[in-house]
């Protein structure tokens, strides 16, 4: 009876751990891409992130490919490749194009997508104490990513155009991915109980499926448009360059990925979603101790209303 409460809260724990899981993700692949460049970092978390699952699905279920109907899997696939890779090249572009913190700041959209997806499609209503804490938690990270803003009026308008499209479709992809997640896990009508560390296993395996091809065929021309490629300067920078690549495969594909399908699985889509999106916050204290950095006034109240809209939304019991 002691750890009802805990039973009570597992998603939103979930939501949260996962945030604060993809907080370290970020510094590590930060750190790893300038070493080893971006294609050598994806292509790296994917593959661990694959063998850790499945090791880890062979440890805990005792089978090393799932028995799972074949329509749930269908769902789960496809909810890896919307989710995982689409949405993830869709994010890294709209970066690309219009700087992180505008991209970001239009992927906080997402919360209200996985709401309105969960409503329509799972028949999830939330209560007017989660619109609350949704709108506090969106709210606070606004602020927070409005502190430098990218300057969206020195990028010509086509490119601005094709950033806010980029981004928009990264946060369609979130939530829709977690959406086809949620039902691949069996929620829905008539559907089979599916564990969240099942999902995550055949989520990355189709994304691996899928993005694995895609890096190597860009590596392979890469190789062929350069006459020689030069090897690091310093052996050591590359080896910390992979070591990084590993920890932040750990921290994000792995346990991150698997604590937010925990989170869906547990708490409304809008909630979990909501809850998966603190990174900007959290990520706050890491850069001003690494890179002693100033936190304004105005970023200090946005983390503090994320937050406090955060605790609200764990009054949204499951």
């Amino acid at each position: 009876m002691e750890f009802d409460w805990l039973h009570a809260y597992v998603g939103q724990l979930a939501g949260v751990g996962a945030s604060v899981l993809w907080t370290a993700t970020t510094l590590f692949f930060t750190a790893a891409a300038k070493r080893v460049g971006t294609t050598v970092v994806n292509a790296t978390r994917i593959a661990f992130a694959f063998g850790l699952l499945a090791v880890t699905h062979r440890w805990l279920q005792g089978v090393w490919i799932p028995q799972v109907p074949w329509t749930q899997a269908a769902f789960l696939g496809v909810s890896g490749i919307v989710g995982l890779t689409i949405g993830d090249q869709a994010i890294i572009a709209a970066f690309v194009e219009i700087g992180p913190r505008l991209a970001l700041l239009i992927t906080t959209t997402s919360p209200l997508w996985a709401a309105l997806f969960g409503w329509v499609f799972l028949g999830e209503r939330l209560p007017g104490v989660a619109w609350l804490g949704l709108a506090m938690t969106v709210g606070g990270i606004l602020l927070v990513l409005r502190e430098r803003r990218d300057g969206p009026a020195a990028v010509p308008l086509r490119k601005l155009l094709r950033g806010v499209l980029l981004a928009l479709l990264a946060a369609l992809c979130q939530s829709g991915g977690y959406l086809l997640s949620k039902m691949g896990m069996g929620h829905g009508e008539g559907g089979q109980v599916v564990e969240p560390q099942t999902a995550t296993l055949i989520r990355m395996t189709f994304a691996a499926m899928t993005i694995v091809p895609a890096l190597a065929a860009q590596l392979w021309l890469r190789r062929r448009s350069t006459a020689a490629i030069a090897a690091p300067a310093d052996e050591r920078v590359w080896r910390l360059g992979i070591l990084l690549s590993l920890c932040g495969a750990v921290t994000g594909p792995f346990l991150g990925v698997w604590l937010s399908l925990i989170a869906c699985d547990r708490a409304p889509l809008g909630v979990a979603q909501t809850l998966l999106t603190l990174a900007p916050v959290f990520i706050l204290p890491a850069t001003a101790i690494m890179h002693h950095e100033r936190i304004s006034l105005r970023t200090t109240l946005g983390a503090l209303i994320a937050v406090g809209g955060a605790a609200v939304l764990f009054a949204v019991k499951t």
